[in-house]
């Protein structure tokens, strides 16, 4: 394993990486969260989707659809707001949907829901109707709903493999996280589990037995038995502890490791049961946030924001074999923050909504992954989560 002194760190930052080093890469240590409390449920009256005419920058024509001839939808995060939206990417025409302040990530679920962590709760939503069904608050007192990077509240989320439960990463003040469990029958929080600071993404283990949440600032994964609610910390830290060298977002291959990549300088490929892991070699040189497999399972698209801290080059995206490491790198032209791939594997949709203090833009660009082709459309509200709706 490689690691980063900070004299070197600091000397190859270029400006913009130096302002988000000083504000976009906080240091606390994770704390412990208290034992285990009912909630109270929020059920409030369904909220219908409402309709947003198509953007005048983006023609209906020119954003391609997956050679299926089905429909993409996407699900999206729009978190300078209160609403997700449902986008058709080859149109740019797009659904609102409020599902509370400040939402972050969107997991989808079996029988047309999906779940939405925000900053009041997790809401709820109907996929078939278009409508939110419930809004559940947290176990945690996450305080006045804020907006931000580092506001208060629910960051990755992820469904058990069942639909049973869902697994939300809430942040807290002051450098405390926990993973709330989701009873999907129940509408309820029904249990916590302490975990590393900032929970950027939760992950599911293929059979359901763990979680896993990635802990940003914590430069750890802690796997979490739903169960029992204990948690195992699982370092993760291949370059040091230091600045911009740390987890964000991570896939389950079909071996059930998981796949971490840094920087745009290297893959770690974490065996959970053991908390062993090697780091294989990236090219990109980039800093790398969000992640998907493409439907297939056999290509992780990463998307690079451009230079910060140990990483030098430009924003692209990375399309990795998962199994002999090969990369095709795509250039771009701005900074991206997560990625969804659609059904055929052959286009990747990017969102602008960069979270490091609002270097993003209000848009989404889709990839050509086939010709490395892109082209851009305009969102509002700075989109952060993307999401393939499978249950059209």
């Amino acid at each position: 394993m490689m690691f980063m002194k900070n004299s070197s760190l600091f000397a190859r930052l270029t400006p913009l990486a130096l302002f988000l080093v000083l504000i976009g890469c906080s240091s606390q240590q994770p704390s412990a969260v208290g034992t285990i409390t009912p909630t109270k449920t929020s059920t409030p009256s369904p909220t219908a989707a409402t309709q947003t005419p198509t953007p005048s920058s983006l023609p209906a024509t020119a954003s391609p659809s997956p050679s299926s001839g089905t429909t993409t939808t996407l699900m999206v995060t729009h978190s300078k707001s209160n609403y997700m939206s449902f986008l058709d990417p080859a149109s740019g025409r797009m659904e609102k949907l409020v599902v509370g302040k400040a939402p972050f990530a969107i997991a989808e679920g079996p029988n047309h829901r999906a779940y939405v962590s925000t900053a009041e709760g997790v809401a709820v939503i109907d996929t078939k109707l278009r409508t939110r069904l419930a809004l559940i608050p947290y176990q945690a007192d996450v305080g006045k709903p804020r907006f931000g990077e580092y506001r208060s509240g629910g960051m990755g989320i992820a469904v058990s493999p069942d639909g049973k439960f869902v697994y939300v990463g809430v942040y807290l003040d002051g450098g405390k996280s926990q993973l709330e469990i989701l009873d999907t029958e129940k509408l309820a929080m029904t249990g916590r589990v302490p975990v590393g600071v900032r929970p950027f993404d939760v992950v599911s283990s293929l059979d359901g037995r763990e979680v896993y949440s990635i802990d940003h600032d914590g430069y750890t994964v802690t796997a979490v038995d739903p169960f029992t609610l204990k948690g195992r910390t699982l370092e993760a830290a291949p370059f040091g502890k230091g600045g911009f060298e740390k987890p964000h977002y991570a896939a389950v291959r079909a071996d059930g490791r998981l796949l971490l990549p840094y920087q745009g300088r290297g893959l770690v490929v974490l065996d959970p049961k053991n908390g062993s892991y090697t780091t294989e070699p990236l090219t990109g040189n980039t800093h790398q946030e969000g992640v998907t497999l493409t439907p297939d399972g056999k290509q992780l698209l990463i998307v690079g924001i451009g230079s910060a801290g140990s990483a030098t080059g430009k924003p692209n995206l990375t399309v990795l074999d998962v199994n002999t490491y090969t990369e095709k790198i795509l250039p771009l032209s701005r900074m991206h923050q997560m990625v969804a791939s659609s059904a055929d594997g052959h286009y990747a949709y990017l969102t602008g909504g960069v979270t490091y203090a609002d270097t993003g833009w209000n848009g989404m660009t889709v990839v050509d992954l086939s010709a490395g082709t892109t082209r851009e459309f305009e969102l509002p509200d700075y989109p952060l989560d993307v999401q393939l709706m499978t249950n059209n």
